[in-house]
């Protein structure tokens, strides 16, 4: 006898943090297996406490974790559940954020800056994980940052069948809030059907965060239903001040689509009082009671997650979710 053959079948096991069971549950329907069932805890002081209630010994893990707020708490969480995985002898540990933490600081805009983005690729890999995956990276070179395979799934098939199938027989402008976003503009343009395209012209002192002036339009709005995408919406500030510029430059309507809706205040009541027509985005992140208002909609990002989750498990093909052509 040369060797030895092991027998058994691989093993999925989907395992979730704390901050937004409503997502794990929907991908653990899809799949079609139960999440494993975990007791976590905070003590006083505020670390954080994990255990898996059952063997995850040469599993094949996936390790579900949303962003919102306080971050650094759910970030930790994710650290030590991915830690937790390696030490009971998980075979493989896939890492899953949704919204990938400290996206937008990807790179030194002044001296004595530091790159976090990087430093949290870092953190996960020193943890102990085997692949990420995320959706809609604020700035996709952060898969760079990761020696391990990072999967960069795209939320704009599901977005932009929601906006067709609506607006469709709207005349549609899709508008871009910055310059920096227009690849992303163009990618819409082309599901909507080839309709045209605009960005606003705007400027950002790197001194005062969450601040930007939008300046001037660029590209035809007068008489449009315009489509305002952008990956990420936090204060609110930059799309409320776009959606301005473009009711002032003669736009009919206003929707905006994205796919991390993070609303911090005063978000909900910027977007409630801008005029929109309707906001869409995904349940990336949680959207709590008191931040939700009537032009809200929020779609199910659970599908697609569930279609990546699949297919790395069967060594399979992720490359059709990740360049949006599903």
């Amino acid at each position: 006898m040369s060797g030895i053959t092991a027998t058994g079948e691989k093993r999925l096991v989907l395992v979730s943090g704390r901050a937004h069971p409503v997502l794990a549950q929907e991908v653990s329907e899809e799949l079609g297996v139960d999440v494993l069932p975990m007791d976590a805890w905070d003590f006083a002081n505020g670390e954080i406490y994990v255990r898996y209630g059952e063997s995850v010994r040469g599993a094949d893990a996936f390790v579900l974790q949303s962003m919102p707020a306080p971050i650094n708490q759910w970030l930790m969480e994710h650290l030590i559940m991915i830690d937790a995985l390696k030490r009971a002898s998980a075979k493989r540990v896939t890492a899953i954020a949704p919204s990938y933490p400290y996206a937008r600081q990807d790179k030194k805009h002044l001296g004595r800056e530091p790159i976090s983005a990087r430093l949290v690729a870092d953190l996960y890999e020193t943890a102990g994980i085997d692949r990420m995956i995320s959706v809609d990276l604020h700035a996709p070179q952060v898969q760079g940052y990761f020696n391990s395979p990072l999967d960069h799934l795209m939320a704009l098939p599901i977005l932009s069948r929601y906006v067709s199938e609506k607006y469709g027989e709207e005349d549609l402008t899709v508008v871009s809030p910055d310059a920096g976003r227009i690849r992303v503009a163009e990618q819409w343009a082309k599901r909507l059907g080839g309709v045209n395209l605009a960005f606003i012209h705007k400027s950002r002192d790197p001194k005062k965060p969450n601040q930007a002036i939008a300046k001037r339009v660029i590209g035809e709005v007068d008489g449009k239903t315009c489509v305002l995408v952008d990956d990420m919406i936090d204060t609110a500030g930059t799309i409320v001040q776009a959606v301005d510029a473009l009711t002032a430059n003669g736009a009919k309507n206003v929707i905006v689509a994205t796919t991390h809706p993070i609303l911090s205040d005063p978000a909900a009541e910027r977007l409630r009082n801008s005029g929109v027509l309707e906001v869409v985005c995904t349940n990336t992140l949680p959207v709590p009671e008191e931040k939700q208002f009537p032009e809200l909609t929020q779609l199910s990002i659970a599908p697609l997650l569930a279609r990546a989750i699949r297919a790395v498990f069967d060594d399979g093909s992720v490359t059709s979710l990740f360049d949006g052509e599903v």
